[in-house]
């Protein structure tokens, strides 16, 4: 569903508009870029899917603010605060795709850091495209993944760092400080991203 990207380029143009730099190095990605995806080096008991497979083929994540006009509202209109509040409860009770649950599955994403133990990461959450729950808000629950690591994370990944992830997939909501997850993942293998 292509719809979700314009409605998140369109609410992240509205909040956040340049590319940003993480803990002041150079990022390699831009608010609101997404991996490419591509296919597996090597057969994978894994089945490789998009964020897009996490969503009701039918759900429309802006289907409520479609007749509303924000280029002709200021951020400090009191309807544009209403309508993101709105969005906001919308996105996150955000319908998962049922068939998802307890399928193994590996899947790109960006780096949320949530527990940290000795300088590696052990708790995340995987968002869809960079600087989501970070310097703009989160995605909707259904574009959120809650990931647990059977291991501590090689030593250096840190937040917005780009990996593949895989592992069993379940519906199990959760929220966190960062945003609202509607999947969650025991994740068996972290690795980065390899464009």
């Amino acid at each position: 569903m292509k719809i979700l990207s314009t409605a998140l380029l369109l609410l992240m143009s509205l909040l956040a508009g340049s590319a940003l730099a993480l803990d002041g190095k150079q990022a390699d990605y831009k608010v609101g870029d997404r991996l490419p995806q591509h296919a597996a080096a090597a057969k994978s008991s894994y089945k490789e899917i998009t964020w897009d497979d996490l969503m009701p083929k039918d759900w429309d994540p802006m289907s409520e603010f479609k007749k509303i006009d924000f280029s002709k509202m200021k951020d400090s209109d009191p309807r544009a605060q209403e309508a993101l509040q709105k969005l906001r409860e919308s996105w996150n009770s955000a319908p998962i795709e049922p068939s998802m649950d307890g399928t193994r599955v590996r899947i790109p994403g960006f780096i949320v850091p949530l527990e940290v133990a000795k300088h590696q990461i052990t708790e995340f959450l995987l968002v869809p495209y960079f600087g989501g729950c970070i310097h703009v808000p989160p995605p909707p629950a259904n574009q959120i993944i809650h990931v647990f690591s059977a291991k501590p994370l090689k030593k250096g990944m840190q937040s917005m760092d780009a990996v593949w992830i895989s592992g069993e997939l379940k519906t199990l909501p959760s929220t966190t400080d960062m945003g609202s997850a509607s999947y969650r993942m025991n994740a068996e293998v972290v690795e980065l991203y390899k464009k």
